[in-house]
Order: C-alpha cells, then structure tokens, then sequence
C-alpha cells in the first residue's frame, strides 16, 4: 500500500524511479548469486526502504547501510509509515565512512 502510494507521489512530481529493481550484491569486488531487491530507486542514485514498524531501530538503519556497501550506492531513505507520524532517516556513505574514521581513530 505504502509502495503504491509512494509511486504515485513520484510519478505526480516527474521524480525518475525504478520499483523493486533487483541489484547485484558484490562481495571483494566479485557479484554474488543473491540479489537484493529495493524498494525504490530514485534518480539512478539514492536507494529508498520503506517499513511500516511502531519504530526504527539500530537494525533497520544497519540493514539500510549494508545494501548502500553491498550495492555501490551511497545514498539512501530509510522511511518509517508505522507511525503516528512520518519518520525518516537520510543516510549518505560517504559520510558514514567519515564517521567510522573518526571512531576508529579512538582506538588507537
């Protein structure tokens, strides 16, 4: 339902989409037999997933970056309808690196 609509929303705001596109999952540069299939994604680029839970938790945003490493694209929407209101999380790669870095490098 949440797809549906979502679509529509596109397609009334000329936002290029491709629905449920099957991508290639690439582990040590080599693509595996398993494919992951996203929700959406917009302008060639940005991945969005959608869910319909009372709440996002740490393992929905985990699952959003590991399709972002698994398929090359570095930015993604994790979008929650299961609320009483909208919820989202923007994520871009490059910047989840950045952060790493700098998490890393307490450990030194």
């Amino acid at each position: 339902m949440y797809q549906e609509a979502l679509a529509h929303e596109f397609t009334a705001r000329n936002i290029p989409f491709v629905r449920e596109l099957q991508l290639v999952v690439n582990y040590k540069g080599k693509p595996l037999e398993c494919t992951y299939k996203a929700d959406f994604i917009c302008f060639e680029s940005v991945l969005i997933e959608l869910k319909a839970l009372s709440a996002c938790a740490g393992v929905e945003q985990a699952q959003v970056i590991n399709y972002l490493k698994a398929t090359g694209l570095e930015r993604a929407l994790l979008i929650n309808f299961g609320r009483r209101s909208l919820e989202f999380k923007r994520f871009v790669l490059s910047n989840l690196r950045e952060s790493a870095k700098s998490v890393d490098s307490g450990f030194e």
